[in-house]
Formats: C-alpha cells, sequence, structure tokens
C-alpha cells in the first residue's frame, strides 16, 4: 500500500449482521469487522443484527445513509443464493453509484482461499448519499479477506493514488480528484 504524508482520517462505520440464526454474542463475522475497524483507527457508530428481509434491512441501511456522522456501512450476510438471502435486492435500490469493482475483486482474492466456490458470492459495494455500503458474505473468513485484502486499503485516507475517503461526506476540504482523468 502506498501512502503519501497526509494524516490517518478516521472514519465512522456501522455494521449490520444479515442473519435469522445469530446472536450478538454468537456474530462472529459483525465481531470481526468491528475489531478490524476499531484496530484501525476507525469508529464504530452503530452495531446491528438483523434478520434476513428486504424491507427491514433497507430500513436500517436507509436510516444510516441519511446520517451525516455515519460514512461508511458494512454488511454481512444475506449475499448467497439461499431463498433467504436477499441483502443485495434490498440494498442495490438504495445506491447512488455501484463500485463495480469491489464485487470483482472480492471474488478474485476470494479465489485464493475457497476456488470456485467464490461464484456463489454476490458480494457488492456501492455509494449512496455520499456513503460507502459495502456487502459481503457472512462468513468470518469473508468479512477478514474483505477487510484485509480491499477495505483496509480503502477506508485509510493515506492510500495512494486514490480511496473511497475522497469521496464521502465527511471533509470538504479532501481531494476529490481521484480517479477523474483530465
Amino acid at each position: 500500500m502506498a501512502h503519501n504524508e497526509a494524516t490517518f482520517s478516521p472514519l465512522n462505520i456501522a455494521i449490520l449482521t444479515v442473519s435469522d440464526t445469530r446472536t450478538l454474542e454468537t456474530d462472529t463475522s459483525g465481531q470481526v469487522l468491528v475489531d478490524s475497524a476499531t484496530e484501525a483507527g476507525h469508529h464504530v457508530a452503530d452495531r446491528r443484527l438483523q434478520p434476513d428481509d428486504i424491507y427491514r434491512i433497507r430500513a436500517v441501511v436507509s436510516d444510516w445513509i441519511a446520517r451525516p456522522e455515519v460514512q461508511v456501512v458494512l454488511i454481512t450476510g444475506g449475499t448467497g443464493f439461499t431463498g433467504r438471502d436477499s441483502t443485495p435486492e434490498a440494498i442495490t435500490p438504495l445506491l447512488d453509484k455501484m463500485v463495480d469493482g469491489f464485487g470483482e475483486l472480492f471474488r478474485h482474492v476470494s479465489w485464493e482461499e475457497i476456488g470456485t466456490s467464490t461464484l456463489q458470492s454476490r458480494a457488492l459495494a456501492g455509494l449512496a448519499n455520499r456513503t460507502l455500503v459495502v456487502c459481503m458474505p457472512g462468513s468470518t473468513g469473508a468479512c477478514r479477506t474483505a477487510w484485509g485484502r480491499i477495505l483496509k486499503e480503502q477506508l485509510d485516507s493515506r492510500t495512494r493514488p486514490c480511496n473511497f475517503v475522497q469521496h464521502l461526506a465527511i471533509d470538504p476540504s479532501m481531494d476529490p480528484t481521484c480517479g477523474s482523468r483530465s
């Protein structure tokens, strides 16, 4: 990871676990995200567990993306193909822009760990109201992979040539030009 001399900007991250069976005590995936975000210097603004229901998921995430103090929403669970997996269907209508590369990169790096089973991940990300929303599988390993191989760097304001922090609603003095071609 290439860093410049900029100062680290901690983000406020909300974490949602989508599960019909877990409790906060048994939610190892959500806890991995809490621990990883905290260790990286970010703040956990909220954490919830929600059964796999499109409208209830959408209601929680809609509330978070409307709150100016939340810059990132991390969602674990509900991205598979079972009958109850509905996180992508709940979240996609809320997004202003898709971050197509997240799902592509997640499946690419997951290939090294789980082989062709990565095809069954419907991981996705996008921007909504200048809030990054990331949906990843519910396994603890998938959350470690997503954080360690993608999110840790992209949520670090010092990562160059670009990172997601520049696109989030936090500090208007940050350079928003990453990704633009003059």
